[in-house]
């Protein structure tokens, strides 16, 4: 039987990822910052999840398409896979949240009443809040993108499906991946009234499609010529691309581009060699990599109790935190999310992994998975 050949670690793309996390984590601590100015680049730190979710139909595609495409996928095996990733601290994020929303109002503090949302706790512990089956959001928001995520795992067959066949086309998928990106924002917006950048758990999970698609197509480019692109060139498209989808932020252009230009800077990334990719193939770039899931899921647990203390022992009015007190809970933010990944996420993964004793034929596959569903291996995708 000939041997698997396993996906390329694609280390340059773990900075990356780290990166996003703290986008959306500077988005989210930002309205506590006292006299904190009118920032668009800040303002648009929601995109770092459409970055996420780009990126997760890259990866997924670059670990499991092949398998896919040649039916030596497990479909079953690729489920528990990702629920092994996202469910556990998915599910103590939410605890935790309800865990400080209880314990606030039994001292007396003033709570959101959607936090402690009883109505929206089912659809919240089936990853389903973000498929409009949530009447609120409640408890822990951004785990929306974890439901978001979810569907997008479910109809992966039906992805690899499409893009398989499209693996001889790779510009042709990718301008065909745009041009549907393109088309579903304008008519959803000029339908809903807002962005579907901005969706949650109303439309969430369809906000995911054009993004996850997009990468699926870009992985094609990759598979075709990204090992073939020389080191420089893929150092300055990056750059190129990098400066580009901040400048669009910066300037306030239409979200489509800023994604785009993403979806370019993920590519050129991930034809970039791991020796040549200086400090973002680095180990601290790669561990911030692996806690970047964390980061992200404790997020607003986080921000819960560290700002709401904060704003107790300063007096600051409207938790209106002062600059170094901000910056220090920012700081610990990456130091809280590495306790919550090696306390609860990677232990409670290789745990729930360890249940299945078949080994599904694509699970030597080797990858960084830098999408919000989940941690990374040192140098593996675990799927």
């Amino acid at each position: 039987m000939t041997p698997v050949q396993t996906p390329a670690d694609l280390r340059p793309l773990t900075a990356l990822r780290f990166a996003a996390a703290l986008w959306v984590a500077v988005y989210t601590f930002w309205p506590n910052l006292a006299g904190a100015p009118q920032t668009a680049v800040v303002a648009k730190g929601y995109l770092g999840v459409e970055l996420f979710f780009v990126l997760s139909g890259f990866i997924l595609s670059h670990v499991y398409l092949q398998a896919a495409g040649e039916k030596r996928f497990s479909y079953r095996g690729f489920l528990w896979a990702r629920i092994a990733r996202v469910y556990p601290l998915h599910l103590a994020t939410l605890i935790g949240v309800g865990g400080l929303a209880a314990a606030a109002l039994i001292a007396g503090m003033s709570v959101d009443a959607n936090v402690l949302s009883w109505s929206s706790l089912p659809a919240n512990l089936l990853m389903l809040h973000a498929w409009g089956l949530a009447p609120v959001a409640g408890w822990n928001h951004p785990s929306w993108s974890i439901s978001a995520e979810w569907f997008a795992y479910l109809c992966f067959p039906l992805f690899a499906f499409v893009f398989w066949r499209l693996r001889d086309k790779p510009v042709a998928a990718v301008v065909g991946t745009a041009a549907f990106l393109t088309v579903l924002y304008f008519v959803f917006e000029q339908t809903a009234g807002f962005p579907l950048t901005e969706a949650t758990i109303r439309w969430g999970a369809l906000r995911i499609v054009p993004c996850f698609a997009l990468g699926c197509a870009l992985y094609l480019v990759y598979r075709k010529a990204g090992p073939q692109l020389s080191a420089p060139a893929a150092g300055a498209g990056a750059a190129i691309a990098f400066v580009l989808m901040m400048g669009s932020a910066a300037l306030g252009l239409w979200d489509g581009i800023t994604v785009l230009c993403a979806g370019v800077l993920i590519l050129a990334l991930a034809a970039l060699p791991n020796a040549r990719a200086g400090w973002l193939a680095s180990r601290p770039a790669v561990y911030l990599g692996e806690i970047s899931y964390s980061v992200y899921m404790v997020c607003v647990p986080w921000n819960l109790l560290a700002v709401g203390l904060a704003a107790k022992l300063t007096e600051a009015p409207d938790k209106q935190l002062q600059i170094f007190v901000w910056l220090a809970i920012l700081t610990l933010l990456p130091v809280v999310a590495a306790v919550s990944y090696h306390l609860v996420e990677r232990p409670a993964r290789q745990a729930l992994r360890g249940l299945t004793k078949r080994r599904e034929p694509v699970s030597s596959a080797t990858a960084h998975h830098p999408s919000p569903d989940g941690g990374m291996s040192k140098t593996v995708v675990e799927s």
